[in-house]
């Protein structure tokens, strides 16, 4: 059932952690960079059809645009989608420098959404049922309605949620970095979380509305450790402890950049120009204004929440939800009849009531290795980890659709003719595509082989991911790398924990433990150096 009245932003990122692989983002973005063997930017847009969202817009700098647009009209992986096709949505003036809350600043971006909607970053890779998530947001949001009252009038005056015009808070995706998958240097954020008043949480079986909790603080580690570096602790305010009392704080938690928003979240961030991420700013400061006093009219959200309408179209954000009659499902739908009545009913005529902000909310997914992967693959550990997890995902050929994991291959491998005699393959590990030959004597354990990949006699391949149109010479030995598109690597070789830039080509026995292969000098990146280089916008895309 589609979710009318959504709409999805897929974020696409320079990848500067993934420098190896995007040093040509105009030819070949971060967004197309293969994940198992499925362009990077088909994960988030498989979650959103998934969930019942079609209407989904890709944004990136115009440099990305013709790859993106090529891939979607050409590579099998996304052209076997469903319709409509994912729009692409090139700002003037954006580029990979830009911040995740400038963008929705943008005029194009603003003007091309229309209801409450949904930001991801394109580097998403999310089995858990995106319409689960939705329903644990409307679930949380109907309870605080409820104590209050809202229900039985549109513009009944929320004490407890905030809620004024139908308002409503959002929602974001955090899951445990620690346990299966644990891999070096991946970021995490200090959160702190309060049970949801009010609120009663269903029996349903595998509901995620008892995961669902308030968040009343967020930051990145690197910024809490330059806070209590400044403040010589961590300060607490009381204010925060006085409204909520019963808390909770996570460190070992990562923001995944799901974002649920309600419509008004754009104007919040327009009357902001100071904010500049959303993770950090947008996501802070809203829930900063829940509970330090003052703090909700230095963002100006009386004027967010209690909007008067405006004397001229350009003044602010209007809503077209009217004319979509989208009242069932978005949270901030308002109809020229009623946004008459306000004018003249007593919300406007008090205008000295405090400012009542919407919570946002937080689903926190538990800690299990059962449950539904969650991850952002920003890093190579992560591209690595990721695509291995998936390889052993068991095809739709051998256990049926109906059982298989959306992230699951028709086939382990793709082409079985390419595979010669006295070969030893893993198939329960392993992911071989199209057009792909493996010469006699190879082991290949663990690893993912992208298409047109040729592999000579002799090799030995354990954890590694190959990219398509690599070339590996006889009797290479290859463990724990990641080897870029239309690489060659020389016979003899030995390779431990390495990453091969595509078109590279390496001398025959190379011996090499921890090294970045780059085709120009000068352009070998360390693991540290690739932490020290990420932007602004690779933060949050």
């Amino acid at each position: 059932m589609p979710l009318l009245g959504f709409q999805a932003l897929i974020l696409c990122g320079p990848g500067a952690s993934l420098s190896t692989f995007t040093t040509n983002p105009e030819e070949f973005p971060k967004a197309l960079i293969p994940i198992a063997n499925r362009p990077m930017i088909w994960y988030p847009l498989d979650w959103c059809y998934r969930m019942g969202v079609s209407d989904i817009t890709l944004i990136t700098p115009v440099s990305s645009t013709k790859a993106i647009e090529a891939a979607l009209s050409q590579n099998p992986h996304l052209t076997s989608l469903p319709s409509p096709k994912a729009d692409v949505l090139a700002p003037e003036g954006l580029d990979y420098t830009n911040n995740t809350a400038e963008i929705l600043r943008l005029p194009e971006v603003r003007s091309a959404i229309t209801g409450d909607f949904i930001v991801l970053p394109c580097d998403l890779v999310c089995e858990l049922a995106g319409e689960s998530l939705i329903e644990a947001w409307m679930v949380k949001q109907a309870g605080l309605d409820k104590i209050s009252g809202v229900h039985s009038h549109r513009y009944a005056h929320d004490e407890s949620s905030g809620q004024l015009h139908g308002r409503r808070g959002g929602l974001g995706v955090y899951f445990d970095t620690k346990g299966e998958g644990t891999t070096k240097h991946e970021e995490t954020d200090f959160l702190i979380t309060a049970p949801v008043a009010g609120s009663r949480d269903p029996t349903t079986e595998g509901s995620l509305v008892p995961n669902v909790q308030e968040l009343v603080y967020s930051t990145t580690k690197d910024t809490l450790e330059d806070i209590k570096e400044e403040n010589k602790s961590f300060p607490l305010r009381h204010a925060l402890a006085d409204r909520h009392p019963r808390t909770k704080i996570l460190t070992t938690y990562r923001d995944a950049h799901i974002y649920i928003f309600p419509y008004w979240v754009l104007n919040m961030i327009k009357r902001n120009p100071e904010m500049e991420s959303i993770s950090e700013d947008v996501l802070g400061w809203w829930i900063k204004a829940r509970w330090q006093k003052g703090f909700a009219a230095k963002l100006g959200l009386e004027k967010v929440l209690r909007p008067r309408r405006p004397s001229k179209p350009e003044d602010d954000i209007q809503s077209v939800e009217s004319e979509l009659n989208l009242a069932p499902i978005s949270t901030n739908s308002t109809t020229d009849q009623l946004d008459r009545q306000d004018e003249s009913q007593s919300i406007v005529s008090k205008p000295t009531q405090s400012i009542l902000v919407p919570p946002f909310l937080a689903y926190i997914q538990p800690k299990a290795a059962t449950l539904p992967l969650i991850r952002r693959v920003d890093t190579v550990q992560l591209l690595l980890y990721v695509s291995l997890r998936l390889a052993k995902l068991d095809s739709i050929q051998d256990i049926g659709k109906a059982v298989a994991s959306p992230f699951a291959h028709n086939s382990k491998v793709a082409y079985p003719a390419g595979l010669a005699a006295k070969t030893t393959i893993n198939q329960a590990d392993c992911l071989i595509a199209e057009n792909t030959t493996v010469e006699s004597k190879s082991i290949i354990k663990e690893s993912v082989i992208g298409a047109n990949c040729t592999i000579k006699s002799g090799v030995k391949l354990t954890r590694c991911v190959l990219m398509d149109g690599v070339v590996v010479g006889e009797r290479c030995e290859l463990t724990g790398c990641i080897i870029g598109r239309r690489a060659q690597i020389g016979q003899f070789s030995v390779l431990v924990d390495c990453q091969v830039q595509e078109g590279n080509i390496i001398p025959e026995k190379t011996d090499a433990k921890g090294q970045n292969f780059m085709v120009f000098e000068g352009l070998e990146v360390s693991d540290e150096d690739e932490d020290d280089t990420r932007t602004s916008m690779a933060e949050d895309t």
